[in-house]
């Protein structure tokens, strides 16, 4: 299974949860259904920020200093995928689910946080994303407006459409490899990323700590730790 990469090979890799969770991160799908003791319905839906927006900003706030003091790390999976990228280039591309900076502390520069990040806001007005380490609440306000407007945490809720959607599908498309890590594989549009690579020719490949929703679907899997089967797996595509 080495040097199974050529010097064109593409690769299109989609992370989710898993591979976040070995860092300390906890995930919306744990056993009790609930995230930091909340329900998707409370901190992750337009109409729970309409209904109860100091929770949705304290939640956020939270969720925020826990990248930000230093309470969590990347993983040796994360790492092993910024050294493939390290090895392809342009030729690689990672998307997540993730709205942590995990990859991206790791050395991972080619990402695309399709459900948006934790490190930045929005505007409410005009959708403007600003970069930010800080706390922010109702009574923050954007620099883009005039008068200046409301601002809300710039995480794709359950009910809005995905970012990103329209190069994830061009690099699906042209993707040799397709490798899917750390997913529940019942979240779409993502879920139906592996259908869409199959259908283009690339080789699928499912890296998780067990089957998903639609691991029929990938050519290949390997099920452990993601701190585990990503290094090894990588080792084999690079040699």
């Amino acid at each position: 299974m080495s040097n199974l990469l050529t010097k064109q090979s593409r690769v299109v890799v989609l992370t989710g949860a898993g591979i976040s969770a070995e860092s300390g991160l906890k995930t919306f799908r744990d056993n009790d259904g609930l995230w930091e003791n909340h329900s998707i319905e409370e901190v992750a839906t337009p109409e729970a920020f309409a209904r109860n927006p100091d929770l949705v900003y304290r939640f956020y706030n939270q969720r925020r200093a826990q990248l930000t003091h230093g309470e969590v790390y990347p993983n040796e999976g994360h790492k092993a995928l910024a050294k493939l990228e390290a090895q392809l280039g342009d030729r690689f591309l990672l998307v997540t689910q993730n709205v942590d900076n995990l990859h991206e502390l790791a050395g991972s520069q080619r990402v695309l946080h399709m459900h948006g990040d934790l490190l930045s806001y929005r505007c409410c007005r005009s959708g403007q994303v600003v970069e930010t380490t800080a706390a922010y609440d109702r009574h923050s306000r954007c620099d883009c407006c005039t008068p200046a407007n409301s601002i809300r945490p710039n995480i794709v809720w359950f009910g809005e459409m995905p970012m990103h959607m329209e190069q994830i599908s061009s690099a699906l498309e042209n993707a040799d490899y397709f490798i899917s890590i750390g997913t529940s594989g019942s979240v779409y549009p993502a879920a139906g990323f592996v259908k869409e690579a199959n259908y283009y020719g690339a080789h699928t490949v499912e890296l998780n700590l067990e089957p998903s929703s639609n691991h029929y679907e990938f050519s290949q899997s390997y099920y452990g730790l993601a701190s585990d089967v990503i290094p090894q797996y990588v080792e084999q595509l690079i040699g």
